[in-house]
């Protein structure tokens, strides 16, 4: 029996004015990994309806006008931006990918040679892009040249050939061409 005015001592741990008892606290995390793992599923759904696309600009892109290139020469102006050298000749024009067939280094014209080397391994292409010494493989590749419905020359990178594979005859690795047609 308790008298009046003795303090109320309870055993340590069975007060029951904790702010969480243990029950509580297990619940709370429990539900606490439900919600986390909703969350992430939530997220995961969400990205799924925004697959990952990749953005590429077109393979194609207009070179201008075929008069615009004089014959017997190699064209640069869009190897910076599209890989891509214009040549022409007596019979018409070719596009060669700018992309040496060893390791992938881009070659460089030489205007002084009529040939095209490549500054990583020294292989040597002539001014038609067949191989004539150092360690590449195989010719450079061609891409597909056509006029535009606006007379202007239309390339695009999407589609080579490849001379080992007898593509180079093929229509589209090179465009027939004579001044005053088109």
């Amino acid at each position: 029996m308790e008298e009046a005015g003795e303090p109320h001592l309870e055993p340590a741990g069975q007060t029951g004015d904790h702010l969480w008892s243990r029950r509580s606290l297990l619940a709370l995390t429990g539900w606490g990994a439900v919600f986390g793992g909703l969350a992430v599923a939530l997220a995961a759904f969400v990205r799924f309806l925004f697959p990952r696309v990749l953005f590429e600009p077109p393979s194609t892109f207009k070179a201008g006008f075929p008069a615009e290139y004089r014959v017997g020469t190699v064209s640069e102006r869009f190897k910076e931006r599209e890989q891509v050298w214009i040549a022409r000749n007596e019979e018409g024009f070719y596009a060669l990918l700018a992309v040496c067939t060893h390791l992938g280094c881009t070659p460089r014209w030489q205007a002084s040679d009529a040939r095209f080397r490549c500054p990583c391994h020294g292989s040597g292409f002539h001014r038609d892009g067949s191989n004539f010494e150092g360690p590449a493989p195989r010719p450079l590749e061609r891409v597909r040249i056509s006029l535009a419905d606006d007379g202007q020359l239309l390339v695009d990178r999407a589609r080579r050939y490849r001379h080992e594979l007898g593509e180079w005859g093929e229509e589209g690795a090179f465009l027939p061409y004579r001044e005053g047609q088109g």
